[in-house]
Order: C-alpha cells, then structure tokens, then sequence
C-alpha cells in the first residue's frame, strides 16, 4: 500500500464505520440484556460476569501488551507487504507461545482453586477466547483500519448471536448457554480474521526475524493491560470472592450501561489511533494534533450531557435494561456514570496521543495509580456497600488516571480544549437538568417497568433536543459542522 492510497483512506468513512459498529455493541445488549436478566436474573448473569472477569486475566496474559502494540507495529509496516509479514509472523508467534503457557496455568487454576471449580463447565466454554483472540489478529486490520471488514464482520455475528439468545435461553439454569452465545457473538468471528489474513501478508516464511525487537514495547503494553484490567476487572473478582453472584450480577448490571456508554462516546476517537501513528512516524505533527483537537472537543460536547443525563435517570434506565431484580444496581449505577466522561478524556489523552508519541511508560504509571486506587477503595468498600463500593473505587480510579495524565502532558502543547467552550457545554446542560429533573419529579414521580420506556423516551427527547437546539443557538462550532454533513447527505442543504 502506498503512501498515496494511505491518504485516500477517508478518515470519515472510518469514523463512518465505526459508529455502525459501535451502535451494534449498543444495540446487541440492549436488545438481549433485558431478556437474558429477566430470565437469568442477578445469580445467573452475575455467575457469567464472574467467570468473565476470572477468564480475562488469562486472556491478558496469553495476549501481553499485542493488541494495543500491534496497531502501532502494522500501521508503521504497512507501506511495505513483506515487513508487514514479518511484523505479523513474528506478533503471532508470541501469542501463540503465550496462548498454550497460559492455557496449563488456566487448566490448572480451574480444577484446583475451590471458587472455581463450581462453574467447570462455564469456564471451559467461555475459555476458548483465549485462543479465538490469539488467532483474531485484530490489531493488524485495525493497523491496516479495515474498519469496513471489521464492521460487516462484527454484524454478521452479532446478528447471529441475538438470536441464538432469544431462541435459547429460556430457563434460569441456561446461564451455561449464555456464556457460549456471548462468546460466539465477540470472539468467534476471530476463526474469519485468521482466514482472510493470506490478503494482507503473506503465510511464507519472509526470514529476518527477530522476536527481541518486539519484547520491550510488548512487554510495556503488557504492564498497561495489566494495570487497565486490574481496575476494570478486579471489581467484578474480588466482589464474587467477597460478596456473591448476586452481587456481582448488580455490579454487571451497572457496569453493562457504563460499557455501552463508552462505546458511544469513543467510538470517534477509536479509529485515530493508527492514522495518529501514522501522522507522527511522517512528522506531521500539525495534522496529528488537529485530528486530537477534534476528538476532544466531541468528546466534551457528547460526553458531557450523556453522564448528566443517565445519573438523574438511572433507575429507569437499569428497569428497562435489567428488570426489577436489579433495582439494588441503581447506586452503582448513579455512581459510576461519570466514569464516561473521565474515560473519554483519557482515551485522548493517553491512547491517541501518548502512545503515538512514544510515551507508553507514562500511561502506564497512570494506569498504575489508578489500579492502586482501586485496589486500596475495593477493599475498603465493598465489604460494607458491595456494589456501590465497587463503583466508588472504579469513579475514584479513573478520576485519579486523569489527573495523572493531565500532569504528565503538561509539557506538551497540544491545546486538546483549545476548542472546547466548556463553561457553554456545562451551563446548557445544567438548564437541561433543571427542565428534565422538574418533568421527572412532576410526571414521573412513580416508575414500574412496564411504563418505564415512554418514560425514558419523553425525558430522552426533552433533555438532548433542548441540548442540540440551545448548541445550534449558541453556535457551536462542532456541532453546527456535523449538522451541515449531515444535511449535505441528505440532500436537504447544497
């Protein structure tokens, strides 16, 4: 690939690309959650969550620091077929030597540790993604950004899924099943990825290999997954070792909104990375901190009022998505909602313009403290609060990540909010609160579930319209640009 077709790659279509995909992570838990937990309820979906949330440390260890560094290592190769089959010959080599250390230690585990040894067959169901992910080489059509085969892909199986739940899962004890279809729908379209990889590289052996050129940024990013999966995971564990299922399951709950949220608002900033790796390895520094400067500023307009919005309606928010059994995760859900935005920031910050920068050690002391943090609250909190605690340490943490990396880029002159009218953002949402809270205490001072979808939908329409309308008003930079795009696609404006 030339370096001429890398710039008719379109930044937009990418974007494009992912928001479908993003919107399918959303809409495939909004569309099986409600039914999985109203059948499962907390004890059979916070037994999966658990297993998960064991499983993924193994995962993170069979994978190391590959598919963050991966990205990078294909984006740099990718001007050159048999340097980008060395790259991937060599990345795959170590995962697939990682895979089978990993799986004694997981076999091993499983049949011996007492806690785990009650779901055997759940864990060597959803075990597979261990292997399923060594073979996905995602990294290298991320690297590549195949977003459009990524997206077609993802779909298919998604589409798959949904269904295999619906029609499946009928019986609280189905919880096994559960795990197996979750698993198909995010990891077994990996078999796809390794199939269709003779387009990009070639099988032969290209020579010149060298595994030791790899280790010392592997090994960094290892220390970053660690550290990420430690606070995003570790909740989940010590809830199941200190609580039970019951709770992990209102924790899962919570965290399951928080999830779809995030996807929402980084799905823009996914697609950077590569193109930012890009702009950086060719000295385009201009370019690498305008495309930063965007990201930013849609993180702040989007994320902003979407925390804002589901902190005042979380408990008829967790009715629609998970049923009355999980009225116990409103707390957590209220609490750990802010998280959205405090992600999105970092997501820019240390993902998109750190690691192109080659400052990898940075956000990795950041992610340190911010799984100390954790650590420290969980331990604390959730004997007392179980899941409310675990989403107090998780704000904790993350709000200690971002202060962290606020620090540690203080020397750069990127100027990220240079376009962010954040007193703008802030006080228009603060009216909205104050309109949408007033309807909500006048209207919708009682909430049951059958009712509570109108509800959300009216609340929903009165607090992001007035949001879009009072932007467009106050001329928004932004938001008028995206509105324009829009109206261009569909004809409506020349």
């Amino acid at each position: 690939m030339s370096s001429d077709d890398i710039k008719k790659i379109s930044v937009k279509k990418n974007m494009i690309m992912n928001a479908i995909l993003t919107l399918s992570q959303i809409i495939f838990p909004i569309i099986t959650f409600p039914y999985v937990s109203r059948i499962l309820l907390k004890e059979g979906t916070g037994r999966v969550d658990f297993v998960a949330s064991v499983i993924s440390y193994f995962a993170m260890f069979a994978q190391l620091g590959i598919p963050t560094y991966g990205i990078r290592a294909c984006s740099k190769a990718r001007d050159d077929k048999e340097e980008l089959s060395r790259t991937v010959h060599e990345l795959l080599f170590i995962n697939i030597v990682m895979c089978v250390l990993v799986y004694a230690a997981f076999f091993v585990a499983v049949f011996t540790v007492p806690r785990l040894r009650e779901d055997i067959p759940l864990y060597m169901i959803m075990g597979t993604t261990i292997f399923l992910n060594a073979i996905g080489v995602e990294w290298l059509y991320r690297g590549l950004e195949k977003y459009q085969y990524i997206t077609i892909r993802s779909l298919i199986f998604k589409a798959i899924g949904v269904a295999a739940m619906l029609l499946l899962i009928n019986d609280v004890g189905d919880y096994v099943i559960y795990g197996a279809i979750t698993i198909f729908a995010t990891s077994a379209s990996n078999i796809l990825n390794f199939i269709n990889l003779r387009k990009y590289v070639s099988f032969r052996p290209v020579g010149g290999y060298s595994i030791k050129r790899h280790m010392k940024m592997v090994l960094t990013f290892f220390a970053m997954s660690v550290a990420t999966v430690i606070y995003t995971n570790l909740d989940k564990s010590m809830l199941g070792f200190m609580k039970d299922n019951g709770e992990v399951g209102l924790y899962g709950a919570a965290v399951k909104i928080k999830n779809i949220l995030i996807s929402l608002v980084t799905s823009i900033s996914a697609v950077l990375l590569p193109r930012a790796s890009y702009y950086v390895d060719k000295g385009l520094m201009d370019e690498f901190y305008r495309i930063l400067r965007k990201a930013m500023h849609f993180m702040f307009i989007l994320a902003t009022p979407i925390s804002i919005y589901f902190m005042i309606f979380g408990k008829e928010g967790m009715l629609l998505l998970s049923g009355d059994d999980f009225l116990g995760a409103v707390p957590a859900t209220v609490i750990i909602t802010p998280t959205v935005l405090l992600i999105g920031i970092t997501n820019v910050i240390g993902i998109q313009m750190l690691v192109p920068l080659g400052r990898e050690m940075q956000v990795l002391y950041s992610e340190i403290v911010g799984a100390v943090i954790d650590i420290v609250l969980n331990a604390l909190f959730i004997p007392k609060f179980g899941a409310a605690g675990a989403a107090a340490g998780t704000l904790a943490a993350e709000l200690g990540v971002l202060i962290f990396q606020l620090y540690i880029s203080r020397d750069l002159k990127a100027e990220l909010t240079k376009d962010v009218k954040l007193l703008r953002i802030v006080l228009i949402s603060m009216i909205g609160i104050i309109i949408t809270v007033w309807l909500k205490l006048i209207t919708f001072s009682r909430v049951t579930e059958p009712d509570c979808f109108i509800k959300l939908a009216i609340s929903a329409v009165i607090f992001f319209g007035f949001y879009l309308a009072a932007m467009l008003v106050t001329k928004e930079e932004m938001v008028l640009e995206i509105t324009d795009q829009v109206l261009r696609k569909l004809h409506i404006r020349k």
